[in-house]
C-alpha cells in the first residue's frame, strides 16, 4: 500500500494503468477530467469521461445560464499552470485534482511525489556503485508545456545527481518503442561509460530494452534499468523492472472520496494526499561494473628500492 503524505508542491498526473498502452497523455488515462452527476437516492456518483475529446470541460460545467449538469469535477493531468484550475478556482465550482500546482491547494488533490521517486531510484541504484546514471523522460512537448509528473521527475533525479556529486544526463523520449531504442542510442553517444538509467517513461520501456541489446548491454549484468513504472509495463520486459509502482486505482479511489467529502461539507478545509509507493526490487539492477576503459588507471607511486 502507498505510504500517504501531506506536501503543497507543484506536481503532475500518473500514469495509467489498466494495459500497457502508448500515448501522449499520462498512460492509460486518456480524459483530463471527471466528473460527479447526481444520483437519485445515494448523493453524488463519480463518473470518468472515456477520451479526451469527449471529457467534460471546465467551461461546459460553467456555463452560464444553464442548468449545471454536474456537481463537482475531477481534473487530471495538471500543468503547473493549468487554465481549468484557474477557470474552477475563480468560479468557486467545486473540484478536487489528480495532480497538483500552486492553485490546487485551495482544493483537494491527490498525487504521487514524483520527485521523491525519481530521487529514490538514483540512490538505489548509487548503492549499488554506480556513478554514470541517465535520466529518461517523458516527451519534450508534455515537459515543456509544464505537466508536473515530468517536470518534477526531472527535479528529483537532478536533485539527487546534484547531492552525490555526479553529472546528470537527463533526456526527453517520446512515447514509444522507437523513441526508446533511440535515447539509448543518445545516451551511450554523449557517454559509452554509462552503466545505468532511472526511467519515467513506461511506453517506451521496451525500447529501452531493445536499444541496450542492440549495443551489447546486457541487463542487469552490463547495465542497470530502473523506473516509475505500474506492474503491467513492469513485468511485461524481461528481465521484470525493478520500479516504484504507479497506484492508478487508488488515486482514482481517493479523488472520488475527495470530491464526495469537497460535496458533502463545503466549508471543510481540502485535504492534500501525497503517496509515496515504494520501489519493488525485481530483476534489472545490479552492482555496477564499469565499462572497460572509462574508469582512469589508479596511479600507484614510485619507489626507489635500493638492494
Amino acid at each position: 500500500m502507498p505510504q500517504a503524505d501531506d506536501a503543497p508542491r507543484a506536481g503532475g498526473a500518473p500514469q495509467g494503468h489498466d494495459a500497457p498502452q502508448a500515448g501522449g497523455a499520462p498512460h492509460g488515462h486518456d480524459a483530463s477530467q471527471g466528473r460527479v452527476t447526481p444520483q437519485a437516492s445515494n448523493g453524488p456518483r463519480a463518473d470518468h469521461a472515456p477520451r479526451a475529446d469527449d471529457a467534460l470541460r471546465a467551461d461546459d460545467a460553467l456555463r452560464a445560464g444553464d442548468t449545471p449538469q454536474v456537481d463537482g469535477v475531477i481534473v487530471m493531468e495538471i500543468r503547473r499552470e493549468d487554465s481549468r484550475v484557474e477557470q474552477l478556482t475563480a468560479a468557486g465550482f467545486p473540484f478536487v485534482a489528480i495532480g497538483r500546482n500552486h492553485r490546487c491547494d485551495e482544493a483537494g488533490w491527490v498525487d504521487l511525489d514524483f520527485a521523491g521517486l525519481a530521487s529514490g531510484c538514483v540512490r538505489h541504484l548509487a548503492d549499488l556503485g554506480h556513478r554514470r546514471i541517465a535520466f529518461v523522460n517523458r516527451p519534450e512537448q508534455l515537459f515543456n508545456v509544464g505537466y508536473g509528473f515530468a517536470r518534477l521527475g526531472h527535479e528529483g533525479y537532478t536533485t539527487a545527481m546534484a547531492d552525490l556529486g555526479h553529472e546528470p544526463r537527463a533526456y526527453l523520449c517520446g512515447d514509444d518503442l522507437a523513441s526508446g531504442e533511440e535515447v539509448v542510442a543518445r545516451i551511450l553517444a554523449d557517454d559509452p561509460a554509462t552503466t545505468s538509467l532511472v526511467t519515467m517513461n513506461e511506453a517506451a520501456l521496451e525500447g529501452v530494452y531493445r536499444g541496450l541489446t542492440r549495443h551489447g548491454r546486457s541487463v542487469p549484468r552490463d547495465f542497470s534499468v530502473v523506473g516509475v513504472a505500474a506492474s503491467p509495463w513492469a513485468e511485461q520486459v524481461t528481465p521484470q523492472l525493478t520500479a516504484a509502482e504507479i497506484p492508478a486505482k487508488e488515486m482514482s479511489r481517493v479523488a472520488v472520496e475527495l470530491m464526495v467529502e469537497r460535496l458533502r461539507s463545503p466549508g471543510s478545509t481540502p485535504r492534500h494526499i501525497l503517496l509515496k509507493p515504494l520501489i519493488t526490487l525485481r530483476a534489472s539492477t545490479g552492482r555496477c561494473h564499469p565499462v572497460p576503459g572509462a574508469e582512469p588507471e589508479p596511479e600507484f607511486p614510485d619507489f626507489d628500492l635500493d638492494f
